[in-house]
């Protein structure tokens, strides 16, 4: 039987317009918190709020760096920092791995900032495997739970994984671990039926990286195909939550494809699924048949472990507030034209920001 685990979050309303165009949000309650639920051995529940995570986890993961002795990784926390997982790609889209610290420059709302650290390594990885169990995806079940596997397979041996299944309300089936069996075994509680929570889920899944994760670094490959029809939260709480948290990078696969498929629907979940992606440094992947997922999986695996990691102190104080908009460039010799693929922005913690109205509408 699935057992409630007090897990809360917070749902900070952000409007539609405010997501396309980078800028701060009006804040605002949005009633019910989502949150996991166990659908097999209880979690021991955290203590304390989500705005004041315990220092059992990692809470500190925004501000923080990694040290590596022989096979150790070490977190070692700076206060105020920014970390930033990039991924570079040449002007043919052929990912670049050789380039070195003063390639990279940082500037924060147009500001150019000062890179305090720059590690380009394979780092050991805390995720979250989200699987859309809607009644829709019971024909999808075995290659989705194949491909979730050859994921995991093909990352970082000392990563850690919890997985998730999601129809009206998000249920954790396997707590972290790196045992690939027993996430194996947790694929058999994902059923089909019911709708599909989303939002919910991606919010009370950050929210539980937060506050279990043991890795310096976080990734939710979510795998869905449809749209949101059952969260009681948004698509700008969902991204805003994660931009608070610093939090994961979020890779999307969407299978809209099909002979019942809504084009009108497919459109929508198609823009849903870009945009969780795109404002936190992931990909959106949108395979044209059941047999491209296994690849799209070894894709996600291999882009997470050839990312650089960039730190910096912010230059502008945390206890101003607000959303800030983060770009990365890179130039070097031998390349005409590179791009840079990282989070978009975040929001500082610590902030003191002004009481605000409610922003109104939904996705």
């Amino acid at each position: 039987m699935r057992s409630a685990v007090l897990l809360s979050v917070f749902g900070l309303a952000l409007s539609a317009a405010a997501v396309a165009q980078q800028t701060a949000p009006a804040a605002g309650a949005s009633g019910p918190a989502p949150s996991l639920t166990v659908d097999r051995d209880p979690i021991p529940s955290p203590e304390g709020d989500a705005a004041t995570p315990s220092t059992g986890g990692n809470a500190n993961l925004p501000n923080s760096q990694v040290e590596r002795q022989g096979g150790t990784y070490t977190l070692r926390t700076n206060v105020g920092e920014v970390r930033l997982n990039a991924t570079v790609l040449d002007g043919s889209g052929r990912v670049v791995q050789s380039l070195g610290r003063d390639a990279f420059h940082v500037y924060e709302d147009g500001v150019p900032q000062t890179i305090a650290s720059f590690r380009h390594e394979d780092l050991p990885v805390s995720l979250g495997i989200l699987i859309d169990s809607s009644g829709s995806m019971y024909d999808k079940r075995a290659a989705v739970g194949k491909a979730s596997l050859d994921f995991v397979r093909l990352s970082n041996p000392q990563d850690e994984a919890f997985l998730v299944d999601f129809s009206f309300e998000p249920y954790i089936d396997q707590d972290f671990t790196g045992d690939i069996h027993k996430l194996e075994a947790g694929l058999s509680y994902v059923k089909a039926s019911g709708g599909t929570a989303i939002y919910d889920t991606i919010i009370a899944s950050a929210d539980y990286l937060a506050r279990n994760a043991k890795r310096p670094k976080q990734v939710l490959l979510l795998v869905t195909d449809g749209d949101d029809n059952a969260s009681s939260t948004t698509l700008e709480e969902a991204i805003k939550r994660v931009q608070e948290l610093d939090g994961p990078t979020i890779y999307c696969v969407g299978l809209l494809f099909g002979p019942d498929e809504d084009k009108r629907e497919s459109r929508h979940a198609r823009r849903v699924l870009t945009s969780l992606a795109e404002q936190t440094g992931g990909l959106a992947y949108f395979p044209r048949r059941l047999d491209e997922v296994d690849d799209i999986a070894h894709q996600v695996a291999e882009d997470i472990r050839q990312q650089y990691t960039i730190s910096y102190q912010p230059s502008k104080p945390a206890r101003l507030g607000g959303y800030r908009q983060v770009h990365v460039d890179a130039k070097a010799n031998g390349y005409s034209r590179l791009s840079v693929r990282t989070r978009t922005g975040y929001f500082p913690k610590g902030a003191v920001d002004a009481p605000q109205a409610k922003a109104g509408g939904s996705q």
